[in-house]
């Protein structure tokens, strides 16, 4: 550990001390971990407990089950002791957290089977292991902890599945300057991976949503006793149906405490303006479950609209606490279970057009008069998405019929008086209403602005497109819709970062919808006969039909008002169109849809949407969507990572103009560095309205913040990095080209490779996936890396950082930091287009061609393969193979499928023999080894031990011959299971 992490660690250690933590210098190994565990147990549950019983306590707690150790931990139990009594314990005071006893240790180690690691600081609640902190040294990336963490669970027989610490709640991360922390989990949501990044992460906040990044802030804020307490007590959230922890973002935390706090003092209406995707379910959830135990609340309603909204929102309460929300079928159930008294009735999710029903006076069931007795009871209503239907009656009629009443509401978009469109009539006074004039005030802001700067959501690239000519079209003004679609087949491919992520294109009537579903299909049946080399994107269209009294699609159409008002207009014409386009999805897809279940239909557009996120090789591109055609539908709450792209020939403003766009920032990776727009109806200013009016607070002009920069301002970031590489290069004394990496001399200079050209690559990733490249940006882009020298320093970038991380992996603590530090992110090496089918047909083309007319070379289509991060197991395979073939001998395929299986069976039989020969084993045996760890995916030291019995050696040399072979076997091993990891083949790794 360097000098500068121990200070990090003895200040961190001071800083806790001021804050009343115990220091337990004392507690270094699992002995005097379980030794001080039961003291606290003995001295809490007021008991003694004989050795016996404290072994079998321990037996009885310890599991690898992080989601059963996490309920353990906040639940009262039970144990039998010795003379068959039962003993009723918690393992800590889980009445009133801040009342338990909090202490620090640093330095502890544990070892166990395959498992010797060292824990840099871990906080303990009466004994148990609640957060562990891991430090780095300032110039160290703290993501490096969060690998390091990770890598530590999946050793087998590790600490935190066999010793206390299996009731870890927290990780922290930190550098000093920059803090993070997570909630454990079991495995299968618990894989850290520096590119996908599929650990939730989080920043600690102020309640103006500003960071407390430094370790000593972050403490102040966050470790403070009584805080630490409330957010492992409060703010986690056990799911069951998942079985999994989560933890509230601080936003979410505020939100919660405001509206808890607002009923407290009896502060009247409150709403919560959290931008779109911020996870107002939990938040609502949240807030619910704290009313739940508040004695001075009769009932909490969340209140939903649409039906569809009621099923999701109750399965998603019932998610985060199976079971706490039943179901309302109608207006009765609604009725029966306000007058209950029932604890199970206190939080109940309805619609508002039930609540509406429930309180019509007009209503033949006379359920108002039945509500009678409640009209003075103290009532809170929480509003999900406020601005929607019934915008207003709603409010009006609840505070008539109970004045008691509190109404919260959460808006991704409020309505400002700039955006209303709901007009009331008092008395000759027109007025619309805002959100603020119905729910009084604004209780917490998470607004989009806050969530780009927090990397929450992603920025936007807009571009408004203009047509090729000296005319270009006025704001709002539609273009022919054929360019458009030639336009949109023209871009896609660099708008989805080579269809990597798919696309929406939002169109301004059913009827536009209509034919450009037409449209796409004319149009490429005509370049695809034109050129065999074209490939068809998958185009789905979707919009609701005629209601024709049906009550759902009645429900669905709320939210839908253009198209409830175009279905009104030649209804069966639409109804025919849509017929039309349902069989031709049957037809792409092999479904079996049809327009009498809509919602089937609907329902599976969007899990094809969603399949985007499975590469080709797991689910063929030909079942999923590239384009979706939508009217309404999915510009509002539909959310998918790998959306990216939106189309946009329809009229936006004001939130409707936010929704839509929002459907393509979720965050993902350095591949999806921005949601792109492209607006075929120039509608700058539009654009410009919505982001000042939804801005919020901003320390700099939000444009800034909520747009990418043109494309100018990246290719200078461009020439700059690209001439960053050229100066690193010259001061090694080399000319800055690819194949003068491989002359660098010493890890530090790797290191700094690495470094600069993931900056290029990195620049070049967002520009690609600029769509409005003019013909001279693309010249300048070529210029400052010509395409040969991009793929060229692409495919040694990946040698040099295979390399190093090998290093990372395997040398521990010895490894140089400059080493250990490095983020190789080869999700930016990897295209999504050039998969193992693509490979396997460009061979087949080059075997096919005549060397004189082909269009690439042997030398270029090796170089394509190193190039690409998704061959970094195969790439020599694959380059050897090529090296075998005969230019202009023909070959299908399938045979150049078979060839290249046949290949590697050959090669990997020869690498088999070879390592047989080298230790004296028989092949047949090695081979059996071999293929039963790849069978159960299991490392067996057992079996290993086995292959050298025949050889009669004593222990000492089994031992050493047993570490030989697996020097050779391990890279053997990992290039067979492609990926996968093999269980405990780590222990013979170090």
């Amino acid at each position: 550990m360097t000098t500068t992490e121990n200070q990090i660690e003895q200040d961190l250690i001071s800083k806790l001390e001021d804050l009343k933590y115990s220091p337990r210098p004392d507690i270094r190994d699992r002995a005097t971990l379980e030794q001080n565990f039961r003291q606290h147990f003995e001295t809490l549950n007021r008991v003694r407990l004989t050795d016996s019983e404290f072994t079998r306590l321990l037996e009885s707690i310890v599991t690898p089950d992080v989601f059963a150790a996490a309920k353990h931990l906040r639940e009262r139990n039970s144990f039998v002791r010795d003379d068959g009594t039962p003993l009723y314990y918690t393992l800590v005071n889980i009445k009133d957290w801040c009342k338990n006893n909090f202490e620090v240790v640093n330095q502890l180690r544990i070892s166990t089977d395959y498992s010797h690691h060292r824990y840099d600081v871990i906080l303990l609640i009466n004994g148990v292991p609640v957060v562990q902190i891991e430090l780095k040294a300032l110039a160290i990336s703290p993501r490096r902890a969060m690998q390091q963490i990770v890598d530590y669970k999946n050793d087998p027989g590790n600490g935190y599945t066999k010793t206390l610490l299996c009731f870890l709640q927290l990780f922290i991360v930190s550098n000093r300057s920059d803090t993070w922390y997570f909630a454990n989990n079991n495995s299968r949501h618990f894989s850290f991976n520096a590119d996908e990044r599929f650990l939730p992460l989080y920043q600690f906040a102020a309640e103006d949503n500003s960071k407390i990044t430094h370790l000593d802030s972050f403490a102040d804020a966050f470790l403070v006793k009584c805080t630490l307490g409330q957010m492992i007590s409060r703010y986690m959230v056990l799911v069951a149906s998942e079985q999994k922890l989560l933890i509230m973002r601080p936003y979410q935390i505020y939100a919660v405490k405001a509206i808890v706090e607002c009923i407290h003092q009896r502060c009247g209406n409150g709403y919560i303006w959290h931008t779109t995707g911020s996870g107002k379910t939990l938040t609502s959830f949240k807030a619910s479950t704290l009313l739940k135990d508040n004695p001075d609340i009769d009932k909490c309603l969340f209140v939903v609209d649409r039906k569809d909204l009621d099923r999701q929102t109750r399965e998603e309460f019932n998610k985060f606490q199976e079971g706490c929300v039943e179901e309302n079928t109608n207006t009765g159930t609604l009725v029966r279970r306000l007058l209950s008294d029932n604890y199970a009735d206190k939080v109940i999710v309805t619609t508002i057009q039930k609540l509406g029903l429930a309180l019509d006076g007009s209503n033949k069931k006379n359920y108002k008069e039945r509500l009678e007795p409640l009209r003075n009871q103290r009532m809170v209503f929480i509003f999900d998405e406020c601005h929607r239907s019934q915008f207003g009656e709603n409010h009006k009629a609840i505070k008539e019929f109970f004045p008691n009443a509190q109404l919260f509401g959460f808006t991704g978009t409020p309505i400002f008086e700039e955006n209303a469109s709901y007009q009331q009539i008092e008395g000759q006074q027109a007025s619309f209403k805002t959100t603020a004039d119905i729910f009084q005030q604004q209780l917490h802001a998470y607004t989009i602005t806050h969530a780009i700067e927090d990397r929450n959501v992603l920025r936007f690239h807009v571009d408004y497109y203009k047509p090729d000519g000296k005319k270009s079209p006025k704001s709002a003004e539609p273009l022919a819709k054929r360019a458009i679609v030639e336009a949109i087949l023209a871009k896609h491919d660099a708008a989805t970062n080579g269809r990597k992520f798919n696309a929406v294109l939002a169109t301004a009537s059913i009827n536009d919808a209509i034919e450009y579903h037409s449209l796409f299909k004319i149009v490429q049946a005509e370049k695809l006969a034109g050129a065999s080399d074209f490939h068809p994107l998958n185009i789905a269209c979707v919009f609701s039909p005629p209601a024709e009294g049906n009550k759902d699609v009645q429900q669905i159409q709320e939210d839908l008002p253009q198209e409830k008002a175009d279905n009104e207009e030649a209804p069966d014409e639409k109804k025919a169109a849509l017929k039309a386009i349902i069989a031709d999805y049957n037809a792409q897809y092999g479904s079996n849809h049809s327009i009498g279940e809509f919602d089937l239909y609907y329902q599976d557009v969007q899990k094809r949407i969603k399949d985007q996120q499975w590469p080709n090789v797991d689910l063929p591109h030909a079942q999923k969507i590239d384009i979706t055609i939508v009217v309404d539908m999915l510009l509002t709450g539909f959310d998918s990572k790998y959306l990216n792209a939106l189309y946009v020939d329809k009229s936006l403003k004001f939130h409707g103009l936010i929704q839509a766009f929002s459907r393509t920032n979720r965050v993902l990776n350095d591949t999806k560095p921005y949601g792109n727009i492209l607006d075929f109806r120039q509608q700058q200013d539009a654009v410009d309205t919505a982001i000042g009016l939804f801005s919020g607070q901003a320390s700099k002009p939000a444009k800034e913040i909520w747009l990418v920069d043109k494309a100018p301002v990246v290719i200078d970031k461009l020439q700059a990095a690209v001439q960053a590489l050229d100066t690193f290069m010259q001061s090694q004394g080399l000319e800055s080209k690819p194949e003068a990496v491989t002359k660098l001399k010493g890890d530090a200079a790797r290191v700094q490779f690495i470094n600069l050209f993931k900056e290029v690559q990195r620049l070049n990733t967002q520009l690609d996936q600029y769509t409005d490249l003019t013909p001279d940006n693309k010249t300048s882009i070529e210029r400052i890396l010509p395409r040969d020298q991009l793929q060229g320093f692409k495919g040694v970038y990946i040698d040099t950082a295979q390399r190093l991380k090998e290093k990372q992996d395997n040398g521990g603590d010895k490894t140089d930091p400059a080493v250990q530090q490095l983020d190789f992110e080869f999700v930016l090496f990897a295209s999504s287009v050039i998969d193992y089918d693509y490979i396997m047909a460009l061979i087949t083309r080059y075997s096919s061609q005549a060397p004189s007319k082909q269009n690439m070379s042997r030398e270029q289509l090796i170089g394509l393969i190193q190039a690409d991060a998704k061959f970094i197991d195969e790439r020599d395979d694959i380059a050897a193979y090529i090296g075998t073939l005969e230019a202009g001998k023909a070959l299908g395929e399938k045979a150049i499928r078979a060839g290249f299986e046949s290949f590697k069976a050959e090669k990997h039989s020869k690498a088999m023999d070879d390592i047989a020969a080298a230790h004296s084993l028989g092949t047949a045996t090695l081979q059996a080894f071999v293929e039963s760890t790849l069978r159960r995916m299991v490392f067996d030291g057992d079996q290993l031990s086995a292959l050298f019995v025949p050889l009669g050696l004593g222990w000492k040399a089994r031992t050493k011959a047993e570490l030989a072979l697996m020097e050779d076997l391990i890279p053997l091993l990992k290039k067979l299971a492609q990926g996968r990891d093999i269980s405990g083949l780590g222990a013979y790794e170090q």
